[in-house]
């Protein structure tokens, strides 16, 4: 299984990593970070394929990291 690791605190809640995923296995979360701001997380047996249109994406340089299977 494929997954991103978003880490919560650096994220801005800005969406592009959503509007870009081809899966949609990424969602913004109703709860805030430290910082304020509302957090993109990831959807469990979404179908993720590991694309990293998400990380490439990111305003936020470290922000998300992508995992794919057997790696």
């Amino acid at each position: 299984m494929n997954w991103v690791e978003v880490k919560s605190d650096q994220c801005k809640g800005c969406e592009v990593c959503i509007d870009v995923c081809p899966t949609n296995s990424l969602a913004l979360s109703d709860k805030v970070n430290t910082l304020g701001y509302p957090y993109v997380y990831f959807k469990k047996n979404s179908g993720c394929t590991a694309c990293t249109f998400c990380f490439l994406n990111c305003p936020e340089l470290g922000a998300l990291t992508v995992h794919k299977k057997g790696s």
